[in-house]
């Protein structure tokens, strides 16, 4: 069983609101898609040789809050240190 099916049956058990386990689950897995899709633009793992003076680089993240049927997402958008990256996980934003 992964994480998600154990949070589940947890929640159940106690009788507690999925719902939440989802909202939870959803932006857990969102926030590591855009850690991966800047990967996949910069073309280097984090703190990989083949970064160093490559000309782009990580640059923190900034916050967003993104509305969904299982309540606000708190979502954490990478950011490259040229300003080039744009995110294609959510549309919206």
């Amino acid at each position: 069983m992964n994480h998600l099916t154990t949070d589940l049956i947890e929640a159940l058990a106690q009788k507690q609101d999925i719902e939440e386990v989802f909202r939870y689950h959803l932006e857990t897995a969102i926030n590591q898609l855009l850690k991966h899709e800047l990967t996949v633009f910069l073309d280097y793992e984090p703190y990989d040789r083949e970064g160093f003076h490559s000309g782009n680089s990580r640059n923190g993240y900034y916050d967003r809050t993104f509305k969904t049927e299982y309540g606000e997402l708190h979502l954490r958008i990478p950011r490259d240190r040229n300003g080039e990256f744009q995110q294609q996980t959510i549309a919206s934003l």
